[in-house]
């Protein structure tokens, strides 16, 4: 069985299956899948443990978001480790690692972000031109625009006029917050 789990082309395959079941949430990615489009002449009872290290090994690379050197050192330890892997699968996770590390850290990213975010922050400082009250004309606002969304889906923006009132008040609790921040990030 280790020379039918050797190919580098079946391995290369099945981490792209892995990928695409672990971190890029396609579900239709099976076990017998994999096996029976990459390893057919291999049982399940011997596919399972060598999928299931595969599967392993490529989510200790990516939650550790291991780079090339790291990467280098780990699957040299586990190529020297008993059961380990071979150093022709060890030179094939590394080439799949190099070409999808961008891709599997931009999902794992967004699938850690549970809610909407700031995307973007745009700025401007203008004189008001009509208001209730004569006295308020020519005063000087800031206008905000907030785009907010979740990665892969569309944005919402949000506009916010402030006058020079609200901007310091605004300020001020941004300055509390950078407070609280260093607080809690200054050792015990």
């Amino acid at each position: 069985m280790a020379a039918e789990l050797e190919g580098s082309k079946c391995l290369s395959g099945l981490l792209s299956g892995l990928a695409q079941d672990t971190f890029y949430g396609h579900p239709g990615i099976t076990e017998e899948l994999l096996r029976s489009q990459l390893y057919p002449e291999v049982s399940l009872e011997e596919f399972r443990p060598f999928l299931a290290k595969m599967k392993g090994i490529l989510k200790s690379i990516a939650s550790a978001d291991m780079d090339f050197n790291q990467l280098e050192a780990f699957l040299t330890a586990l190529t020297k480790k008993q059961g380990g892997i071979t150093s022709e699968q060890a030179a094939v996770i590394s080439k799949f690692w190099k070409s999808h590390k961008t891709k599997i850290r931009e999902s794992l990213m967004n699938q850690s972000c549970w809610d909407r975010g700031l995307r973007s922050l745009s700025w401007r400082v203008d004189g008001k031109s009509q208001s209730r009250h004569s006295a308020q004309i020519h005063t000087p606002v800031a206008i905000m625009e907030l785009e907010i969304g979740k990665s892969g889906q569309e944005s919402e923006f949000l506009c916010l006029e402030f006058d020079e009132v609200k901007v310091n008040q605004v300020l001020k609790k941004l300055s509390e917050v950078e407070e609280s921040i260093s607080t809690l990030m200054q050792p015990a």
